[in-house]
């Protein structure tokens, strides 16, 4: 049997950020939950990554780290996860503590020794993992690979072009983006098609298994928001796509392109500049060149053969 690919989580709970851990812990190698600001207060992220973790069965270090942005200030999704960020279920207050070191230093930590093994998923701002670079260039070399959901080949949530997780710290998104690190980035293009329907949470919530219950209790909550705000359908569980493509490489397609994250603009700040314009090597000069490829950016999934690994991985907790 091939070795388990390991993984560190990244992440700011987040309903859907709940369900990557727990499909992550199945099928991978977890050898850490590092916690962000984002979609709630630093506080509120840790203690719903570790009622998860306790809730599953499962584990692992947990590590709070950045509570804010590197420049601008905080924003936070309680339109979408509610007041606690984890809104919709009763979940037992975890009795577990977040480890002492800050989650910059366990990243680095981590990286160092796994060294060449170690894929690193940042699935809320990316503040944490920007610093850790900064802090230890020779990250560079210790990680596989780093993946990413965030960013938009299109459409955004936050702006028209802007998606939540890179406009929540753009400036920790460009030091990504612009580190030379291997790099899949799956964006709100694909995440938001991607996810639960009222059958799916109510087949969780009947299923008589108390993790899949409470999964399908906080995935209907979320499904309710996504209904009121963006007139979605589904849940969409962002975060899952981006520990998929190791469990089931073949449901996720990507593109290697260049990915730039704007600072700057008026009216597109936050927004991943994707360069999708595909020119030949032969095209006519004074077209200029398609940028150098700086990542792997998904086009497109196989969102219902996706979503059905991820229910099944959901059920399969006792």
């Amino acid at each position: 049997m091939a070795e388990k690919t390991k993984i560190l989580i990244d992440c700011d709970p987040g309903h859907d950020d709940a369900v990557a851990i727990l499909f992550a812990a199945r099928h991978l190698d977890l050898v850490a939950v590092t916690t962000v600001h984002g979609n709630n207060s630093l506080e509120n992220t840790t203690r719903n990554a570790l009622a998860v973790l306790e809730l599953a069965g499962i584990d692992v270090p947990v590590a709070a780290g950045c509570s804010e942005p590197l420049v601008q200030g905080p924003g936070h999704a309680g339109h979408i996860h509610g007041k606690t960020g984890l809104d919709g279920a009763d979940i037992p207050a975890p009795t577990r503590r977040p480890i002492d070191s800050h989650a910059v230093d366990l990243i680095i930590e981590l990286a160092s020794y796994h060294r060449g093994e170690l894929v690193v998923a940042l699935i809320g701002p990316q503040t944490n993992f920007a610093v850790a670079l900064k802090r230890e260039p020779r990250l560079k070399r210790w990680v596989r690979e780093v993946t990413v959901m965030g960013g938009s080949t299109g459409l955004g949530n936050v702006t028209p072009v802007a998606e939540f997780n890179i406009s929540c710290d753009p400036e920790a998104a460009s030091v990504v983006f612009g580190s030379g690190l291997p790099i899949r980035m799956v964006g709100y293009n694909v995440t938001r098609r991607t996810g639960f329907d009222a059958d799916d949470v109510a087949r969780l919530r009947a299923s008589g298994r108390k993790v899949a219950a409470v999964i399908g209790d906080l995935m209907a909550f979320y499904l309710a928001g996504q209904n009121r705000v963006f007139g979605l359908s589904v849940a969409p569980i962002h975060d899952v796509c981006a520990v998929v493509p190791y469990v089931a490489p073949e449901l996720i397609r990507y593109v290697e392109t260049s990915v730039k994250v704007e600072l700057a603009g008026v009216y597109t700040r936050g927004m991943t500049v994707c360069d999708l314009r595909g020119l030949r090597p032969d095209a006519p000069a004074h077209l200029g060149p398609a940028e150098a490829a700086t990542a792997k950016v998904a086009l497109e999934a196989d969102s219902r053969p996706l979503v059905d690994l991820v229910i099944d991985s959901v059920l399969g907790f006792a």
